[in-house]
């Protein structure tokens, strides 16, 4: 039976913690398919640090597979997800498949089933959420902004890597364990530069990418989002340094 490691970097949000992996261990995936939390604590405070502790402790002995990776100084999300992931290379089959989930509550696990039809059926290499899938008129000024902002961003991303993606910088993104193997010691981003240097590594390695719709409620800062402009800038400055890279290249 396969296994989709879902990866979620954590950073001081006990206040969506508890729900967030309930609605992961909610998320319906396919008869056929089973399922292993990794939480990476990215050095949070005592607070958060103890309703990890609490929260992974609760859902294990309640028969879920679960682990908990902890950083000695907070690093990152880039950094968070690297760990996740190896620590998902260690134990995962050739089957398996690992997902990047946020801690919060924007994004809907019930969405990780679009995500295994394209890699059961071989017609993607990994497969992207597309968060602008819908027309909705709901949106803030702030939202549109934001949404602005990636659209911005993936276009110039996809200028440099040759794909036609509508949401690079979208959190859900599904790998094949032979996919991520392959990919892992391209990886070096801390921060959020590592949205646009996972799409240019797959891009490097010639795989193909498609994309799935995804639910998404977006969070504003006072609710703990931590995203800023300079990251923005950042992505810029990562997606043409991997423009001229080589696969191995530090």
């Amino acid at each position: 039976m396969p296994t989709l490691f879902v990866i979620i970097p954590y950073y001081d949000e006990p206040a969506t913690l508890e729900q967030c992996l309930r609605r992961v261990v909610d998320s319906n995936l396919p008869a056929d398919w089973r399922q292993e939390i990794i939480l990476v604590d990215d050095h949070s405070g005592p607070e958060g640090s103890r309703c990890a502790d609490e929260v992974v402790s609760k859902l294990g002995q309640e028969g879920v597979g679960i682990r908990l990776e902890r950083h000695d100084h907070n690093r990152g999300k880039g950094a968070a997800v690297r760990t996740g992931f190896r620590s998902a290379i260690r134990d995962a089959g050739e089957d398996d498949v690992m997902i990047i989930q946020d801690a919060d509550l924007e994004y809907d696990p019930r969405d990780f089933r679009l995500f295994l039809e394209p890699l059961a059926k071989d017609d993607a290499d990994a497969v992207y959420g597309n968060r602008w899938n819908d027309q909705r008129d709901d949106r803030t000024s702030i939202g549109r902004m934001h949404e602005l902002g990636n659209r911005m961003l993936t276009a110039f991303s996809n200028m440099l890597t040759g794909y036609r993606i509508s949401d690079m910088e979208c959190c859900y993104k599904a790998f094949p364990l032979p996919v991520l193997r392959c990919i892992i010691d391209d990886l070096d981003e801390d921060r959020f530069g590592i949205e646009p240097q996972l799409t240019a590594s797959l891009s490097r390695h010639g795989y193909h990418v498609t994309e799935v719709p995804v639910r998404y409620e977006p969070r504003g800062f006072k609710a703990g989002k931590k995203i800023g402009m300079a990251d923005g800038f950042s992505a810029l400055r990562v997606m043409l340094r991997e423009r001229f890279r080589r696969s191995g290249d530090r």
